[in-house]
């Protein structure tokens, strides 16, 4: 394990004013995006739908890495070459989702447990073959009636602590990923409660298994209301709370947190990813403030991309539109009226 490797590939992810396009969905998760614009998920029309993104003319001045699916890492684009050699080539890190989905946690309802330890060392080292720099595992925790458990947080905590553990010796840089899910009613306050117990958790098995936190980045939740709760925290509240709870939780050796957008509508995720690196360089934050999105970046191309090839040139338009805000919003240099003025630019 080449630690100051591992480090140099965690900073270059979360160099200033980029972040990370999260394009891992599983084979379901994608089939349910593409149902909701009537399109076929078909092999071809995954990979058309996802070069389409990895190759927006100037999307590497605001993404320095990609989440791969299996799938994914595997294809070829239109014209032969690998998709992985296409990003490469515009200095844009290849990366992969490894856990293989959140399971029902044994005697604990409404609980789940992330899976994909069996058989992972071997594949580690493919993906490593394959072109991959870096890795992502995703544990879900869920604010409800009598839960989390204690359980829960620390089979999660564990499950994390040993992928990244196998990740590094691999030479991936692991992106571990506890996301305290927005569904629900519960209150912000509850969900900074949550987050802090799970952090804590979550670096003390860190420790345990002897994982170099400075070849490692943070996947985290934004601390916020519920998506159901009545009187939700504006995103000032939002952005306090976040960086509160990350001040008190996160070892500073951590190089960057890349926050998800966790199911936000695309201006809610980029507003408050505004405010929370405003915070965070107003407290002298130890880390990068970064983003790592999925939906927030995706959701406008998806709708404008309709599977029609017609319409790629507006769909990367639409992408790169996420991507300036977002970048912006990272930088602490957005604001509502960029949505307007940045669509009537394009």
């Amino acid at each position: 394990m080449d630690i100051n490797a591992l480090a140099q590939t965690a900073q270059a992810l979360v160099a200033p004013a980029k972040g990370i396009l999260a394009a891992d969905e599983s084979s379901g998760t994608i089939k349910r995006r593409f149902d909701s614009i009537s399109v076929e998920s078909t092999e071809q029309n995954r990979r058309d739908y996802r070069e389409m993104l990895f190759t927006a003319e100037g999307g590497e001045n605001y993404v320095s890495g990609v989440i791969l699916y299996d799938e994914t890492i595997r294809q070829n684009g239109a014209e032969g070459a690998p998709l992985v050699e296409g990003l490469q080539s515009r200095g844009i890190i290849p990366g992969i989702k490894v856990d293989t989905g959140a399971m029902p946690l044994a005697g604990s309802p409404g609980e789940l447990v992330t899976e994909g330890l069996d058989g992972l060392r071997p594949r580690l080292a493919e993906y490593y073959e394959l072109g991959a720099r870096f890795a992502k595992w995703r544990a879900v925790i869920t604010i409800g009636s009598g839960i989390p458990s204690a359980k829960c947080i620390d089979a999660n905590a564990h499950g994390l602590a040993r992928y990244a553990s196998l990740s590094q010796e691999a030479g991936l840089v692991p992106i571990v990923e506890p996301e305290v899910l927005i569904d629900g009613d519960h209150t912000i306050e509850a969900d900074q409660e949550i987050t802090e117990w799970t952090l804590r958790e979550v670096y003390a098995a860190l420790a345990l298994y002897d994982v170099a936190l400075e070849g490692t980045l943070l996947k985290p939740n934004m601390v916020t209301s519920g998506s159901t709760a009545s009187n939700r925290a504006p995103a000032t509240e939002v952005a306090v709370r976040t960086v509160d709870a990350f001040m008190r939780s996160v070892p500073a050796a951590v190089p960057g947190i890349v926050f998800l957008s966790g199911g936000q509508p695309d201006d809610e995720a980029t507003l408050n990813m505004h405010e929370i690196a405003s915070r965070g360089m107003a407290v002298n934050a130890p880390w990068q403030l970064s983003y790592s999105f999925g939906r927030g970046l995706q959701a406008l191309p998806l709708n404008t991309w309709l599977g029609d090839p017609a319409n790629v040139p507006a769909a990367q338009k639409a992408y790169l539109h996420r991507c300036k805000l977002t970048s912006a919003a990272r930088q602490g240099a957005y604001s509502a009226d960029m949505e307007k003025d940045l669509a009537a630019s394009n």
